[in-house]
This record gives structure tokens, sequence and C-alpha cells, in this order.
């Protein structure tokens, strides 16, 4: 043991990575559903490490967390911009409300608890559940005209506080908006939100000719044209709006004529079918199966069904994609053949209803025969085939002029005024994650990629700030633990509280709309978990996006903000 410990002590980098293999291994421990996570598990455990008195280099730590805030902004730069028209300006001025309600209530909590800027910075932090104001609060700390060792007492506070708000932040925050929520906005939101489902178009899983059912993976089958549908000749579209009509999503890839003629391999809505014919269909399993019952019978057609088939996610980059609704986008042309499986937008998933719109920038998954995936995958935008490059010459550039942009200052009388560095990088993110989603030819960053950058940004960072902190954590603990629990509960809850208010009687929300935007403001995607699983819907979803965009942004400046207050 001693020899770790001394190993540990004289090559602290090895610190960092034993504290993210412990805080991970704990982060995904769940008792009945709940567990710390893996940013609170790193940070606890990072604690412990520090106890051992090791110091690591702060440079470090602002490089992984600079890296975190560019995928941050990335990741929501097309919804942030997108919810700037004015279709989105109601829920952008409902999450900015929302935010100014969480810094407020946290600034006066603090005031009266009698907390210095530490313990209001990480209480914002906890109770916001909004991690990256550790960094950025930690940047503004370090620029007060105050002596260094006052700074470091600050920036040590800091993660005590948010340790001791975060659990209640996340777990509370989504209990109240999933169980309380709903009975603040009325009677039987549930029903509510089944009626405003069909004021949309209804769901995707009713039998409709317009809508399909979502299933999981394509299968291609041949039957032969025997029933007695055919005893005269038909056409593709009849075929296939006959199987609609049954409620069966099913495409027509192939024809092999029955009298020996050449393979039909793009077959047309107005191409002929007769008796006899071998048909590929491509469709559900289950839908395939009952085909057979009004089509024909399957037969052994192996060249037939020589062709590939493809998966393929696309950024809707295309001004006709752009603004389109689903039930339009279902029925065009370009789309036969092919299965919108999923649409995402930013960390939601949105549901599948015929008046939902396209925005540039959502990811629509598909699948069908390559050729056809190919061609609407052209329609729709740009296609993010999988591959492990990453544009670093974007990402190192972007971060580089977000770090010049935050070294700006303006004096406001006498007092110096700057993003910093991290806010700079945050904005720089969300420019140029814009930029990628208008033109979508360059600067390119897999999905894998703003993964990793994100998570390992932010816990590599927050590891450090546990370690750096261990020695004074404890101590902090004692001193303000209880008062910081409960003014934690104040700043989780009171905002909700007030967002279900202005969501119901100022903006005129739906009250699913009302609480997906809440859960957005405050960025909580357990939340909007919670909020699916309670409402049976996926409605919230709709008002998470931009919502999200908007207070990831807001949040993470108000790092700077509560500094300045308290200052």
């Amino acid at each position: 043991m001693e020899w770790i410990i001394k190993t540990l002590q004289d090559s602290p980098e090895l610190a960092i990575f034993l504290t993210l293999a412990v805080g991970f291994a704990i982060g995904m421990i769940k008792v009945k559903g709940f567990g710390l996570g893996a940013v609170t598990s790193v940070l606890l455990v990072g604690v412990l490490v520090g106890q051992l008195d090791i110091t690591i280099s702060p440079v470090v730590k602002s490089t992984f967390f600079l890296l975190f805030l560019f995928a941050v902004g990335y990741s929501v730069g097309p919804q942030f911009v997108q919810g700037l028209r004015k279709e989105g300006l109601p829920q952008i001025a409902f999450a900015a409300l929302v935010c100014v309600a969480c810094l407020v209530v946290a600034w006066v909590a603090a005031l009266i608890a009698g907390f210095d800027v530490g313990n209001a910075a990480g209480l914002l932090a906890g109770g916001s559940t909004i991690s990256a104001v550790i960094g950025v609060a930690t940047d503004t700390i370090n620029q007060l005209a105050i002596g260094a060792e006052q700074k470091q007492t600050y920036i040590n506070q800091i993660p005590v506080a948010y340790a001791v708000t975060y659990i209640f932040g996340t777990a509370g925050t989504a209990w109240f908006l999933a169980s309380v929520g709903p009975k603040l906005l009325g009677k039987n939101v549930v029903q509510q939100t089944k009626e405003y489902e069909a004021s949309l178009g209804g769901s995707i899983s009713e039998t409709d000719e317009s809508m399909e059912y979502a299933y999981d993976g394509t299968t291609f089958r041949v039957i032969k044209a025997t029933s007695d549908f055919f005893q005269q000749e038909r056409t593709v579209g009849e075929v296939e709006k006959m199987l609609l009509k049954k409620g069966w999503p099913v495409y027509i890839e192939r024809i092999r004529p029955a009298d020996g003629g050449e393979v039909i391999q793009e077959p047309q809505a107005d191409t002929k079918i007769n008796k006899g014919d071998n048909l590929v269909l491509n469709g559900p399993l289950d839908t395939l199966l009952e085909d057979e019952e009004s089509i024909g019978v399957e037969v052994a057609d192996v060249e037939l069904l020589d062709f590939r088939a493809e998966a393929l996610r696309v950024m809707v980059a295309s001004k006709e994609a752009v603004g389109m609704s689903l039930l339009r986008l279902k029925t065009t042309k370009e789309r036969h053949g092919v299965i919108i499986r999923k649409i995402h937008r930013g960390k939601a998933n949105l549901p599948l209803l015929k008046n939902v719109k396209l925005e540039r920038g959502d990811i629509v998954e598909i699948e069908g025969r390559k050729a056809d995936v190919d061609r609407f995958a052209s329609y729709l935008g740009y296609a993010e085939r999988a591959t492990n490059v990453t544009d670093i010459l974007y990402v190192a550039l972007g971060i580089f002029l977000g770090g010049l942009l935050g070294s700006l200052v303006v004096k406001v009388g006498n007092v110096p005024l700057s993003l910093s560095a991290s806010g700079g990088v945050l904005i720089m993110g969300i420019l140029f994650g814009w930029l990628r989603s208008r033109r979508p030819t360059f600067g390119a960053v897999p999905e894998p990629a703003i993964w990793l950058m994100n998570n390992l940004g932010l816990n590599v960072f927050i590891a450090i700030v546990g370690i750096n902190a261990g020695p004074d954590f404890i101590e902090g603990l004692k001193a303000s633990g209880v008062s910081l629990f409960i003014a934690g509960v104040f700043v989780s809850i009171v905002p909700m509280f007030i967002g279900l208010m202005l969501g119901r009687y100022v903006f005129k929300f739906h009250p699913a709309i009302t609480l997906g935007a809440c859960a957005g403001a405050r960025t909580t995607t357990a939340a909007l978990g919670a909020l699916e699983e309670s409402l049976h819907s996926r409605v919230p979803a709709l008002s998470y996006t931009t919502t999200y965009a908007i207070g990831n942004t807001l949040l993470i400046i108000w790092g700077v903000v509560i500094v300045l207050l308290m200052g």
C-alpha cells in the first residue's frame, strides 16, 4: 500500500486515472434505480485520493475543461441558433426567465445563509446540476482582486457545495417535475398530452395511411403474387396502397416477371404487376408474414435478394427538408422504400407525429435498400456515414479562437468584465456547431468523439478539482454541510415551480410542453426521461431541445455572474 501511495504522489497523473476508474465504477451502481452518477462519484473519489496530499497542475484541469466546453457548445449550436427564429422565441424567453430564477434563487439563498463566494458558486452548480459552473466560477475567482490564499479557499469550497447539493438537484428535480409538476398544471395531464398528440397528427402507433409502425430492422422477403387480388393486372402503387390501408408499411423493391422477362430493378409507382410475378417486399417481419395472405406465398429466390441494405444517420441540411412536416416527408417520392426509424434533436428523440417539423441539424435515422437510402439521404441533407476521423483542425481552431474571445476585457466603471477563456470557448463551440449544420462538408466531429470530449473532458476536470480540494473538503463539509443541503433543495425546486407557473399562466404552453421546457432549461436529462415515462409520451422532447440549448449556455455563464454578485 505504501508503494502505491508513493507512486501516486510521485506520478500525480496516475491519480487522475485511478479516480476516473473507481469513480465510474461507483457511478454505475444503482439501488432501486437511483445512483450517484459518474460526475458526483468521480468528485467524491477525487476527494478521497486528495487526502494523500497530491497536487495536480491547474493547466491540465483547464485544458480538459475547455475541451468539454467546446463539445457542449458544438452539440447545442444548431438548436441554439434555430431557437432564435421567431417560432422559437417564446421558448427562448421561457428558458431565459427560468435560468434567471436559478441564478437569483441561488444568490438570495447564499445571502440568507451567509455563504461566501465559493459556497455560492457550488450551490448554483449543484442545485442547478450544471457541473461546468465549477470551472467557470473558478476562472472568475482567479480574476478577483484578492489574495492568492483567499482565492484558493473559495475555489476549494466550490466542490464541497456542489457535492452536497447535486444529488438532490438531479433526483429531486426529476421527482418534482414528473410527480408534482403535472398536478400543478391542471387535471389529467396524461389525457391532455394524448389529445395534444392527436392535434399533431396522432401517434405513430396508430393505423394511418401516412404513418408507419416503428420497428427494429428492415426485412426483405420474396412473395409470389398468387392471391385473388391479382386476378387483374395491378400497379406497384396500387399494391402498396392496399397494404398500407391494412396498416402494413411495405414497399416493393424488385420484380421478377412470371413470363421470364428481365428483372425490374427499380419499380416505379406505375410499374405493372401480374399474377405469378415474384415481388421483393421491404417491411417489418410480422407485416410481411401477414402479407402472404393478401399477396401470395413466400418463395426462395436468392438471386432476387442479391442487393445491399443499409442503415444510415442523415443530418437535415437541405432547403427542401428544413421546416417539412413528417406527414409531407413520409409521402415524398424520394422516401419510397425507406423506413424512418428515429429523429434526434440534440439530446432528445422526437416523437414521430405527423405535424412535427424538421429543423436544420436534426439527425434522421433511416434504413432500407442502399439505392433508396442514398436517394433519400441526398434529399434530406448530408449522410453521416460511420467514421473514426475527427476534424482536429476545426476543434483546435475553435478552442483557440474561443480563448482569445474570452481574454477580451471590458471595463464597466472600474470593474473589469470578461467572459474568461471558458465562456469564450463555450460561445465559439456554439458558433462552430451551427456552422457545421450549415455546411456539413467540414468540421466533422463524430458522435463517439463528442461523447468522449464531453465525458472525459468534464470528468478529468472534476477529478482534479476533487483531488486538489481533498485536504480542505472534510472541514468545509463539517462547517456548512446541513445548511448547504437545505439551501440546495430550494435552489433546485423553487425555479422549477416558477417555471411551471410561467408556462401555465404567462406563456400558456400546453402542460407537456411546459414540463419539457422546465427540464430543458435546467439541462436535466434525467427529468426528461421521468416525464416521458410519467406522461407515456415523448411530447416533452419537443420543448426540451431549444430550452436545453439556452439553459446550458446561460447557466454556465451564470458561473461568472454569481462570483461577481457575491464578490
